[in-house]
């Protein structure tokens, strides 16, 4: 199957030639230290070969637990951050665009533990109590505030609603192998567990149980989405050239980073492909976002967002690129109908499908934006099937890391998500933050 391509023409002349085959030449010595693991984080490159190093009878294992969970109404995905961003990613951009209502068969997903909001957790909990429901809890400590809360909540209320020894049953567990709040957890209450790696961080997981128990659980077949990370991992860890879409893509990004375009914004004309852009956002701001550091992760749907960024991004401050997500081929076919008094005036359109009008609109964009000096990066994917999303997912990871290693930040740690914690902790006077709660109390003034 053709992979995805990486079409950088229309930003490549923002920078010059000179300046790109610059950046063509590090982002390639990034690749091969990122092989041979001599840069920053090498205890978090778990994922580098997970396409392949994932085994037959984990696929199986998972398989096994997810047509359990497909006999229910509901399955709750609890987690924050890469623990749940990887698995909604894909679920929403293969799902039916009003999956709740198409009757697919499959249990519906909702996911918790991604907030602190305690409407959104009362109201799940009110459509709970109608409803058959299993919960996947993931977490390799089980003590991240968020989604231990949710957890804590909901594992109450099914407890409460079929019985301890019932509720065991319908809850899995995804984390450490050895140790945490929640293996320990887990082992006392008997739950399923599957295994987080200990060498892979949350953004990079959606190709482990993290994300690959939910997708499956929703009714989507997993092999053919690691058949396609496999097959992109081949291709970027095997060609070391300027045609190796990784490279391509990093050093594209940095080239434009240099020459001052500090923001990346993400457009798609998909809305299937809102939460993906998600992922992203959070993949390449967690991994890049360092020492004061790193390119900005935004992101826009459009043609909605034509009509509110739009003028902005045609005409405000030139600190930005954009990089687009094509769909090259829709997976149904709409026409427009023809009007006989023709009052909309739209009937130079009848016949045709409202997709050539959509991809009209997206060449029409990027012609404007080109000639409003806005850098625009095109990645076309052929089709939105489980294939290409497993090359699209790999294909993000590599390019990445080889990103974070071209702006000399280590992409695999994130030392500033800890900060907001401590304050919040000392505001909630948890043990151990009590003695800075009053000079936290006395900067809120």
């Amino acid at each position: 199957m053709k992979p995805i391509e990486i079409q950088i023409e229309k930003a490549s002349t923002f920078v010059g030639a000179g300046k790109l085959s610059e950046q063509f030449e590090k982002a390639t010595k990034c690749l091969l230290q990122l092989k041979n693991k001599t840069g920053p984080g090498t205890d978090f490159l778990g994922w580098l070969d997970l396409p392949n190093s994932i085994t037959t009878n984990e696929i199986i294992e998972i398989n096994r637990i997810a047509e359990s969970f497909q006999k229910l109404d509901a399955v709750v995905i609890v987690g924050i951050g890469g623990s749940y961003l990887g698995a909604k990613a894909v679920i929403d951009a293969l799902s039916h665009s009003f999956q709740f209502l198409s009757k697919t068969g499959k249990p519906i997903i909702f996911y918790a533990g991604q907030n602190l909001s305690e409407d959104y957790l009362a109201e799940l909990t009110e459509v709970l109590d109608k409803l058959s429901y299993g919960i996947v809890v993931i977490s390799k400590s089980g003590t991240t505030t968020e989604p231990a809360l949710a957890f804590r909540i909901l594992k109450n209320h099914l407890i409460q609603k079929v019985g301890k020894q019932l509720a065991a049953e319908k809850i899995v567990a995804i984390t450490d192998s050895q140790k945490g709040a929640l293996k320990k957890l887990a082992d006392e209450e008997g739950y399923k567990t599957l295994v987080i790696p200990e060498d892979v961080g949350g953004r990079y997981s959606v190709l482990t149980p993290v994300g690959l128990l939910p997708i499956a659980i929703a009714g989507f077949p997993i092999d053919k989405i690691l058949d396609g990370a496999s097959n992109m991992a081949q291709l970027c860890l095997s060609d070391i050239s300027a045609e190796n879409p990784a490279i391509r893509y990093a050093a594209i990004r940095s080239a434009l980073y240099e020459a001052g375009r500090k923001i990346e914004i993400m457009a798609n004309y998909h809305p299937k492909m809102v939460t993906f852009a998600e992922w992203w956002k959070q993949l390449y701001g967690e991994s890049e976002g360092k020492d004061g550091k790193g390119i900005f992760p935004s992101s826009v749907l459009f043609t909605t967002d034509l009509h509110s960024m739009g003028q902005y991004i045609q005409d405000g401050e030139r600190v930005l690129f954009e990089t687009i997500l094509s769909i090259k081929n829709p997976e149904k076919t709409l026409a427009v109908p023809e009007e006989t008094d023709d009052a909309d005036e739209l009937n130079y359109l009848a016949g045709r499908g409202l997709e050539e009008v959509n991809k009209m609109a997206e060449l029409g964009t990027m012609i404007a934006h080109t000639d409003g000096n806005v850098p625009n990066i095109r990645i076309e994917i052929p089709s939105l099937n489980p294939f290409y999303i497993g090359q699209l997912i790999y294909f993000f990871e590599i390019a990445c890391a080889i990103s974070g290693y071209m702006l000399g930040v280590n992409p695999f740690d994130q030392p500033g998500v800890e900060a907001y914690k401590k304050n919040m902790f000392a505001l909630l006077k948890k043990p151990g933050f009590e003695n800075e709660t009053e000079a936290i109390y006395q900067r809120l003034k």
